[in-house]
């Protein structure tokens, strides 16, 4: 009996003594990573542009997902439509207001298992309004790049209405439809490299 319980505590001393395993700090590597989203047009098109400045920072845990965690950033003016005075239009008041609002943010609260994989909670700060999203994700896998360096990659999906965010403008068809539709389709792929 005595022997049982000395090993008993031998063992529970040895798990609490094993330190856990900490999350590993990635940041978003910009040259293989995309912000992209589309708006239907005239209500017959989508026009997708995309964001060209951003960064972020991915504290991974890989033993348990749910405990890792995202904070990004986006510069609003990097927008590109490909199309010069669109995207100046979007930076004006009308839209982005990227005097007034420089920067989108993302800041996660939590990140809980699906069916398909993940869905990350957080919020979302854009021109002076900030809401929590949703936004479902896939973790693709680890590699490691050509100069030894540890890789993480992800894609994500949500859908945003922009209205909520206070970009509102708009214009009216002689049909009565809208120019520009507020359903905004976000698409994310993101690849991370080990700090």
């Amino acid at each position: 009996m005595l022997k049982k319980a000395i090993t008993f505590v031998m063992v529970m001393g040895a798990i609490i003594t094993v330190p856990s395993l900490a999350a590993e700090k990635f940041a978003i590597d910009v040259a293989h990573s995309s912000v992209e989203f589309s708006v239907k047009h005239l209500l017959i098109s989508n026009v997708k542009g995309n964001f060209t400045d951003f960064s972020g920072i991915i504290m991974f845990d890989e033993s348990d997902m749910t405990k890792s965690s995202v904070e990004t950033t986006i510069k609003a003016a990097s927008i590109d439509t490909d199309n010069a005075d669109r995207d100046n239009h979007l930076r004006s008041e009308d839209f982005f207001d990227v005097e007034k609002y420089p920067e989108i943010t993302f800041i996660s609260n939590d990140i809980i298992r699906t069916s398909n994989g993940f869905e990350m909670l957080g919020t979302l700060s854009m021109h002076g309004v900030s809401k929590e999203i949703s936004i479902p994700f896939e973790f693709l896998g680890r590699a490691e790049g050509s100069s030894g360096d540890v890789r993480l990659g992800f894609e994500g999906y949500t859908t945003i209405d922009r209205k909520d965010f206070g970009i509102s403008w708009n214009k009216t068809l002689d049909s009565g439809g809208l120019a520009v539709g507020n359903e905004v389709k976000i698409e994310l792929n993101i690849e991370a490299v080990k700090m």
